[in-house]
C-alpha cells in the first residue's frame, strides 16, 4: 500500500499508468478504519494487476481539495492518472472489487 501526500500524489497516481485505487481516509474517521483491512485484503486479492495507495486528507489538504472529497472514506479508482470511478462511505468489499473488475482491461 503506497502512502500517499501532496508531495508524491501526482507522480504516483497521476502520471502512473493502469489502475491505482486511492483511500482518502483520515484517522479519527471510524468508518475509514473499517475500510483499512477491506483495502489490504483487496490489494493482496489484485496484487501485480492494480496499486493501492492511502492518502491521508489531514495531512494532504491540496490534493484532497483538488479533487473535491467532502467526506471520507472516499474510494476512487485511476486509470492511466485520470479519476474513472469511486464511492464515498465505507463500502462493502463486493462492491470495491466489481467497480475495480469494471475498470480492468478484458481479456479477448
Amino acid at each position: 500500500m503506497i502512502v500517499l501526500d501532496d508531495g508524491n500524489f501526482g507522480s504516483e497516481v497521476e502520471k502512473a499508468e493502469g489502475l491505482v485505487v486511492v483511500d482518502f481516509w483520515a484517522p479519527w474517521c471510524a468508518p475509514c478504519r473499517a475500510v483499512a483491512p477491506v483495502m489490504e485484503a483487496l490489494a493482496r486479492d489484485y496484487e501485480g494487476r492494480v496499486r493501492f495507495a492511502k492518502l491521508n486528507v489531514d495531512e494532504a489538504p491540496v490534493t484532497a481539495s483538488s479533487y473535491g472529497i467532502q467526506s471520507i472514506p472516499t474510494i476512487a479508482v485511476f486509470r492511466d492518472g485520470v479519476a474513472v470511478a469511486g464511492v464515498a462511505g465505507a463500502a462493502p468489499k463486493a462492491y470495491l472489487a466489481e467497480m475495480i473488475d469494471k475498470q480492468l482491461p478484458q481479456a479477448a
